[in-house]
């Protein structure tokens, strides 16, 4: 199998399939699009999600914690707690511990997070340094939000600009093969793109003002999140590829690189699925905080398409994400 996430229809036949013991209390188990598991506690649902950082070099303590408290809110929850585990290769200084644990720490404060555990180890299994994050939260059970809420009718919104985080790992860890063939000014601004890469604040107004599905975008980008957004809520969906905002600098990165911005991993990003009556309500919020919000589509009951100046195309399920086609060359 190729680099990235398993194929869909691998995670369908051999993943989900072998997970066959059940336990009344879990409310949300794993499937196509859902980024949380949920466990029933009364009143209150815990809220949790687990994610590795695998594409990047830098900034892995930062973006372990940001990533993984990203799914949190994606429930419509505020992340209270995270556990990292890292698996560093032979030959890490304590100076490179210090340095990654720095940046978690940082990346916690910023969001209030509490790193509350985790598990370190030295280990020829890895040639670079692997971390893998387990955030959680709480939640009142009836104003959870689901992936596979959306409804038809539904408008869907984008939070920021796609390919967010992909650009910005580009532009730090692929730095030199850049120069040269784009501008350094633009290389620069998007290393700095790491900057807004949390979408918590979003995740949790959107919640408060109550979308019917959200779902945060990372590997297969914008694309593939409208897509799995689709897939587990059971609906089609109409995208309109001409309002999906992308920053100028990751359209020259990508061109430079021969790889699709839309398909280019975007944590950072939320996609969310609102009423048509809850529309405006939610543009006002995010206005008044002076958050990024753009409407890029419809959940319908027909066709997964994508519409660009007048032309209607398949919109198909995630493949290889394009960062690891960035880093392969």
């Amino acid at each position: 199998m190729e680099i990235g996430k398993v194929p869909i229809e691998v995670l369908r036949e051999i993943i989900f399939s072998n997970i066959k013991h059940r336990r009344p209390e879990v409310l949300v188990r794993p499937n196509i699009g859902e980024d949380c598991a949920v466990i029933d506690f009364g009143e209150y649902v815990c809220v949790m999600s687990t994610d590795p950082i695998t594409g990047a070099i830098k900034d892995i303590g930062s973006l372990a914690v940001h990533i993984s408290c990203n799914d949190i809110a994606s429930s419509g929850v505020e992340p209270l707690g995270i556990m990292l585990t890292a698996m560093a290769p032979p030959g890490t200084t304590k100076e490179d511990l210090n340095y990654v644990m720095m940046e978690a720490n940082k990346a916690a404060a910023s969001i209030n997070v509490e790193i509350i555990g985790g598990h370190t180890e030295i280990t020829d299994s890895v040639n670079r340094m692997i971390i893998s994050a387990t955030a959680m939260g709480k939640q009142l059970k009836d104003k959870l939000v689901l992936t596979e809420g959306a409804e038809i009718g539904d408008v869907v919104f984008m939070t920021k600009h796609a390919g967010l985080e992909g650009a910005s790992i580009i532009a730090r860890d692929l730095e030199n093969q850049l120069r040269g063939k784009i501008d350094y000014s633009t290389i620069k601004t998007a290393q700095n793109f790491i900057e807004d890469i949390s979408v918590v604040r979003e995740g949790v107004l959107a919640g408060k003002i109550g979308v019917n599905s959200m779902h945060d975008v990372t590997e297969g980008g914008i694309l593939g999140a409208l897509w799995e957004l689709a897939e587990a809520s059971d609906k089609g969906v109409e995208v309109y590829e001409d309002n999906i905002k992308i920053r100028q600098e990751t359209v020259e990165i990508c061109r430079a690189l021969s790889i699709d911005p839309m398909k280019l991993i975007s944590s950072g990003v939320m996609i969310m699925s609102v009423s048509e009556d809850k529309k405006n309500q939610l543009m006002e919020a995010f206005n008044k905080e002076n958050m990024e919000l753009t409407a890029i589509g419809k959940i319908t009951s027909g066709e997964r398409v994508i519409i660009k100046e007048g032309e209607r195309r398949e919109l198909l399920p995630p493949d290889v994400d394009e960062l690891y086609k960035a880093l392969e060359r």
